[in-house]
């Protein structure tokens, strides 16, 4: 079955410490005992159109999901599972804030990193599924993306004026702010010196759902982003050491000596990428949807590393929904 996609983009979803969403649709909140521990019966996903989650009378199951995991959700986990699928997709934080905030209440939600379950959501469980690693993705077609991929560091183009470098917002989703982080850490590396002060601007954020984007019409020549999306889009990249790109864990400690305040004072801290998902709602759809969507083969084939043992679980995992 097709899967449905609807939502508004990012750039259009902005939420405040408060956890107000300017421009974003109020939606009725449906939250009802459901059978199994940490299962939340939900509602109708607001703002969308077509269809509704099951506990609003719909056939779909409804995902919310981080936007790195976008095209991996809408065409790899709908060609795996039986159930249609809803996908809306925006940056983790802002998924999150939607969610706790009760503006959006989807039967899935999938984030890129699993600390946000804990705040400004707080979850009972949630499982980790897949990790990624940051790169720098560049446009071989434009002037300033061959540079940026020819140099011995990539970044000496961007510093010189010869390239422009995209991101995202540190706010709204993880992606934003781990490029934070590696370029904290990239000091000792290069041995280069605010090397984030020099090299990012406001002017160069754009939402993760479209970031790549804005390659096909050369308003970025190069930008931060996850290994998975630069593969899954079939554009090259600079790989990143180790000690920058968040993909070992055996570096946690020194990654996590890097940190951002979100708008909303939460601070999050540098760690190895890792995704999760949690299942709200206790149905035989949800289980199907949630279980494939954490254990597929999917996530290889859209550029994801799938550590062995994984998934995990945390916390306490309602019967049905572990593997």
């Amino acid at each position: 079955m097709p899967t449905q996609r609807c939502g508004r983009p990012d750039d259009q979803v902005r939420t405040d410490g408060g956890g107000r969403t300017d421009g974003a649709t109020a939606t009725r909140r449906g939250f009802l005992a459901a059978a199994g521990a940490g299962v939340t019966g939900v509602g109708a996903l607001g703002g969308c159109v077509g269809t509704v989650s099951l506990l609003g009378g719909g056939s779909a199951v409804s995902v919310l999901a981080a936007g790195s995991l976008q095209s991996a959700l809408s065409d790899g986990l709908e060609a795996a599972v039986a159930p249609e699928v809803q996908v809306e997709a925006h940056g983790s934080v802002t998924v999150a804030r939607l969610v706790a905030s009760g503006r959006r209440d989807p039967d899935v939600v999938a984030l890129a990193d699993t600390a946000l379950f804990a705040a400004p959501l707080s979850t009972p469980w949630h499982a980790a599924f897949a990790t990624n690693a940051l790169v720098v993705a560049y446009d071989s077609g434009s002037a300033g993306g061959r540079a940026v991929g020819s140099a011995e560091r990539w970044f000496d183009p961007v510093l010189a004026g010869e390239a422009s470098l995209g991101r995202t917002d540190p706010d709204l989703d993880p992606l934003g702010y781990r490029t934070l982080f590696a370029l904290a850490l990239a000091t000792d590396v290069y041995d280069e010196s605010a090397l984030g002060d020099r090299l990012l601007s406001r002017d160069q954020i754009y939402p993760e759902t479209t970031l790549l984007g804005r390659f096909e019409t050369g308003a970025v020549d190069a930008a931060v982003v996850y290994r998975s999306m630069a593969e899954d889009r079939g554009y090259d990249y600079v790989a990143l050491p180790p000690a920058l790109d968040l993909s070992d864990p055996d570096r946690a400690d020194a990654y996590a000596t890097a940190s951002y305040e979100l708008s909303d004072g939460t601070r999050v801290r540098g760690a190895p990428i890792v995704y999760g998902a949690m299942a709200r709602r206790d149905a035989d759809a949800v289980r199907e949807v949630f279980g494939t969507l954490v254990g597929g083969d999917y996530l290889l084939d859209h550029g994801f590393a799938v550590p062995g043992g994984y998934p995990t679980y945390s916390g306490e995992v309602p019967r049905g929904f572990r593997e």
